[in-house]
C-alpha cells in the first residue's frame, strides 16, 4: 500500500507544475497583451496613411510579392500561421520560430497599408504564439510544456487584440478540435488572456465601443418568446451557410491561384491586382482594409451597419469576395475582423427581413457568421457577451450554435480536428 509520504510528494510536485504554469502564462500574457498593443497602433497608422494616399492600393502586388519573398527567404514553416500554431499544440515537433512574429507582423502592416482586405487576430494570435515558443525555449523546457504554452499564448494575442479575455481563453480551448474543449489548460489560458487584455489596455490602446454603437435595448427583440427565438435561429443558419461559402471562396482562392500561377511571386501579385481592379471597378475603397470605420461617414462600414440604411443588400457578398481575394493569395492578416464585418452586413439584411430590429440583427450577425466558419460557438457566444453586453445573451449564443450547426465540418483554419 502507497505510503502518504508519496501522496504529499506527487501532490507537491504537481502544484510547482501548476504553479509553473500560472507564472508562465502571465508571463506570456504580458509579452502579448505589449506585442498586441503595439501591433494595434501600427495598425491604426497604416490605416491613416492609406486612407490619405488612396493611390497605395496600385502597391499591393507589389508588397504581397515582399512579404513573400520574405517569407521565403526566412520564414521556412512559419509561413503555415495559425495551422503550424495549431499542428504544434496537438503534436509538438519543429516548434513555433520566433521569427514569426516579425515576419506576420511586418506582412500584415503591408497588406493594410496598400489596401488588401484581411483582418488583425491572425497577426495577434501567431505573434502571441511565437513568443509563447520562445519561452519554452528561452527556460529549456521540454515538448511536453509547448501545448498549454501555444494555447497561453493564443489566448493571450485573441483576448489583447480584441479586448475579449473571456472568449480568448475559450477560443485557444475550443479551437483545437471541433466540438472538444481541453478543460486541463482553462486556468493558464484564462489567466494569460486576462493579463494580455490588461497590458494591452495599460498601454493606451482602447477598444471601439460595440456596445453603444449598438445599442440594444432589453427589450429589442420583443423577449425570449417562441417566435423570437425562431427568427434569431434563422438568422444564425444564414450566418453558418456563409460562414461555410465563405470558408469555400477562401480554398478555391488559394487553390486556383496554385493551379494558375507557376511561380512562387504570381500568386500574392495576380491576387493584389484582382483585389486592385474589384476595388477600382465598384468605384469604392469601403471594402478594403479591416472595415471597422471609414472616413466617409456614408460608406459602410461596422459603424454603419447597426443602423439602418448603413449597408447595401450586397455589402456582406462584396466583402467576403474581397477577403477571399487577399486571404486566398496569401496575405497576412487573418479572417476575424472581416467575418465580423460580412457577418454584420448579413444580419443588418436579415435581420429587418424576419421582423428583428437592425441593431440586434447585424449584432447577431457580428459573432454569427465567426462562429460558423471558426467552429468555436462557445467562444463567440462569450465574445458577444463581451462586444455587446449580456441582455442578449441566449439569443447571442442560439445565433452562434445554429450557424456552428449549418455551417460543414470544414473551417477557416485547416490544421483544426
Amino acid at each position: 500500500m502507497a505510503s502518504p509520504a508519496i501522496f504529499a510528494r506527487l501532490d507537491s510536485r504537481t502544484l510547482r507544475t501548476r504553479g509553473a504554469e500560472l507564472a508562465l502564462a502571465a508571463l506570456i500574457g504580458m509579452m502579448a497583451g505589449t506585442a498586441a498593443a503595439g501591433f494595434l497602433v501600427a495598425l491604426e497608422a497604416v490605416t491613416l496613411t492609406r486612407f490619405a494616399h488612396p493611390w497605395l492600393l496600385a502597391l499591393l502586388p507589389v508588397v504581397g510579392v515582399l512579404s513573400a519573398w520574405a517569407y521565403r527567404r526566412a520564414g521556412k514553416q512559419a509561413e503555415r500561421g495559425n495551422n503550424l500554431i495549431l499542428d504544434e499544440i496537438h503534436q509538438p515537433g519543429g516548434g513555433v520560430p520566433l521569427r514569426l512574429a516579425p515576419l506576420v507582423l511586418g506582412g500584415t502592416l503591408l497588406t493594410h497599408l496598400c489596401g488588401g482586405s484581411a483582418g488583425r487576430e491572425g497577426t495577434a494570435v501567431q505573434m502571441g504564439g511565437a513568443l509563447a515558443g520562445g519561452v519554452r525555449r528561452w527556460f529549456r523546457l521540454g515538448f511536453h510544456w509547448q501545448g498549454v504554452l501555444l494555447s497561453c499564448g493564443v489566448a493571450g494575442g485573441f483576448g489583447a487584440v480584441f479586448g475579449t479575455p473571456l472568449a480568448g481563453a475559450v477560443f485557444a480551448l475550443e479551437v483545437l478540435v471541433r466540438g472538444r474543449i481541453h478543460y486541463a489548460w482553462a486556468l493558464p489560458c484564462l489567466l494569460a488572456a486576462l493579463v494580455g487584455d490588461q497590458v494591452c489596455t495599460a498601454w493606451g490602446v482602447h477598444h471601439f465601443d460595440y456596445a453603444s454603437l449598438a445599442g440594444l435595448a432589453s427589450s429589442d427583440g420583443a423577449g425570449l418568446t417562441p417566435l423570437t427565438l425562431l427568427k434569431v435561429a434563422l438568422v444564425g443558419v444564414a450566418c453558418g451557410l456563409v460562414a461555410k461559402l465563405f470558408t469555400l471562396a477562401v480554398h478555391a482562392v488559394g487553390g486556383g491561384l496554385d493551379k494558375v500561377c507557376r511561380a512562387w511571386w504570381q500568386k500574392p501579385a495576380l491576387g493584389g491586382l484582382t483585389v486592385g481592379a474589384l476595388a477600382w471597378l465598384l468605384g469604392t475603397d469601403a471594402y478594403l482594409g479591416l472595415g471597422t470605420w471609414h472616413p466617409d461617414a456614408n460608406a459602410v462600414s461596422l459603424i454603419t451597419v447597426f443602423k439602418a440604411g448603413g449597408a447595401e443588400s450586397w455589402s456582406w457578398l462584396a466583402k467576403l469576395v474581397f477577403t477571399a481575394l487577399t486571404v486566398g493569395a496569401g496575405f497576412k492578416g487573418g479572417e476575424v475582423t472581416p467575418l465580423f464585418f460580412i457577418g454584420a452586413a448579413l444580419g443588418h439584411v436579415v435581420g429587418p427581413l424576419l421582423g428583428l430590429p437592425v441593431s440586434l440583427g447585424a449584432a447577431l450577425g457580428f459573432v454569427g457568421v465567426f462562429a460558423g466558419a471558426s467552429k468555436t460557438p462557445l467562444a463567440c457566444s462569450l465574445l458577444a457577451i463581451e462586444v455587446f453586453g449580456g441582455a442578449h445573451a441566449g439569443l447571442f449564443a442560439l445565433a452562434c450554435y445554429a450557424s456552428y450547426a449549418c455551417s460543414g465540418a470544414s473551417g477557416i483554419f485547416k490544421a483544426q480536428r
